[in-house]
């Protein structure tokens, strides 16, 4: 197992926004978490990464306890997060936000490695390297933010609502990059508005109600469950 968390508690504010989550992600694996919004999902993202404290509850991350770590130690273990709106720095161009996100890799031959795959799979980018990174459209936006976090050589990468107010050909596009990047090693755990979308990828989902689990299961089983169409899949 990859990733452990054990009745998470947090608060945000003196809002109660997670109240005892439990789920565990394992290596390889695509994982989504689904909810209304304010449900909790992108709090969980934010304490797994270290950004939030919990109240309570473990986060076991090969086999240590990381809860407590602060988030550049947390990259430095190997997850990075995508964050939902992207806030990629703009005022720098596409190459200097790259470079950001290479910051805590100390081997350059790792540094040039992760340039050469990453301009691989998003050769769009290759093409604005010198670009302002404001001036991209949303879905070069989108992938320049999830193509920052694998310059940090992750072994889990959280992804939040990846394809928020993007276009739907740039939908499809960033569900398949998703794919490739899972296939070629890095496990991910992705929230996600288009539920429909995020567990036909997954293998295995959790639907987040009010701040708990309510259901779990492979991301079939959850496609077909009535509760789920119901409440999340227009059906």
């Amino acid at each position: 197992m990859l990733l452990k968390v054990d009745n998470l508690v947090v608060n945000y504010g003196v809002i109660n926004a997670v109240k005892g989550v439990s789920f565990e992600i394992n290596e390889g694996e695509i994982v989504s978490l689904i909810g209304a919004n304010g449900a909790g999902k992108s709090t969980i993202l934010k304490t797994i990464s270290g950004l939030l404290k919990p109240k309570s509850g473990t986060i076991t991350y090969e086999d240590h306890e990381i809860q407590s770590k602060h988030a550049p130690k947390v990259v430095a273990d190997g997850i990075s997060q995508v964050p939902e709106g992207r806030h990629i720095f703009s005022g720098l161009t596409v190459m200097e936000n790259l470079q950001m996100g290479s910051f805590l890799v100390k081997d350059r031959s790792q540094i040039k490695h992760n340039f050469d795959a990453v301009f691989e799979r998003f050769p769009i980018l290759q093409q604005r390297k010198n670009q302002d990174a404001a001036t991209l459209s949303g879905g070069e936006q989108q992938m320049l933010a999830m193509a920052r976090a694998l310059m940090a050589s992750p072994k889990l990468i959280l992804l939040d609502e990846p394809s928020m107010g993007l276009a739907p050909i740039f939908i499809n596009e960033i569900f398949d990059i998703i794919k490739e990047i899972n296939k070629q090693g890095t496990t991910v755990l992705l929230i996600e508005q288009n539920a429909k979308k995020a567990l036909s990828i997954a293998d295995r989902g959790y639907v987040l109600a009010t701040g708990k689990i309510q259901l779990s299961g492979t991301g079939q089983e959850l496609l077909a469950n009535e509760d789920v169409q119901k409440a999340y899949l227009g059906g």
